[in-house]
C-alpha cells in the first residue's frame, strides 16, 4: 500500500488528492471513476478536517491500493480523531426539498452511492475507513 500522511487541515486536501490522482493515472483509471473517487475523497477528507480533531488538530493518512486482477482501487483513511462511524449515519431523505432536510449527511450519502464498498472500524484509537471502487 502506498500512503501519504499530512496534517488534517484544509490546505492539505489538495496535496492528498494530487497523490491519489497520480496513483489513479498510473493504473490507467478511466475518467468517470477517477472523478467519483476524487469527489468521495474530498468529502471524506473534509469531514476529517472539520470534525475529527475539534478543537485541536491532528493528522490523516490515506493509503492507496490497486488490485490489478480485479481492477479494484481501495483507499484507506486513518485518523486518531473522535470516534465516528459514518456507516451509522442515516441517509438523508433526498426526496424532500433542500430547505426541509436536516443539515449535513449528503457527503457520506454521495460516497455510499458512488463507491462499490465502504467499511469502517475503530482500532487502537484510530478511525479506519476504507472505500473501494471497481475501475
Amino acid at each position: 500500500m502506498k500512503t501519504i500522511t499530512a496534517e488534517a487541515i484544509v490546505e492539505n486536501i489538495e496535496t492528498i488528492s494530487d497523490f491519489v490522482e497520480r496513483e489513479l493515472e498510473a493504473v490507467d483509471c478511466p475518467m468517470k471513476p477517477q472523478m467519483q473517487i476524487r469527489v468521495a475523497m474530498d468529502e471524506l477528507l473534509s469531514n476529517v478536517v472539520r470534525y475529527a480533531y475539534k478543537p485541536g488538530t491532528g493528522s490523516v493518512t490515506v493509503g492507496f491500493e490497486f488490485d490489478e486482477a480485479e481492477r479494484l482501487v481501495t483507499l484507506t483513511f486513518t485518523d486518531e480523531g473522535i470516534p465516528y462511524d459514518p456507516l451509522q449515519k442515516e441517509d438523508p431523505d433526498v426526496t424532500l426539498p433542500a430547505e426541509e432536510r436536516g443539515i449535513g449527511g449528503l457527503g457520506i450519502f454521495l460516497v455510499r452511492k458512488t463507491m462499490d464498498g465502504m467499511k469502517y472500524r475503530r482500532e487502537d484509537g484510530k478511525n479506519i475507513l476504507q472505500i473501494t471502487k471497481k475501475i
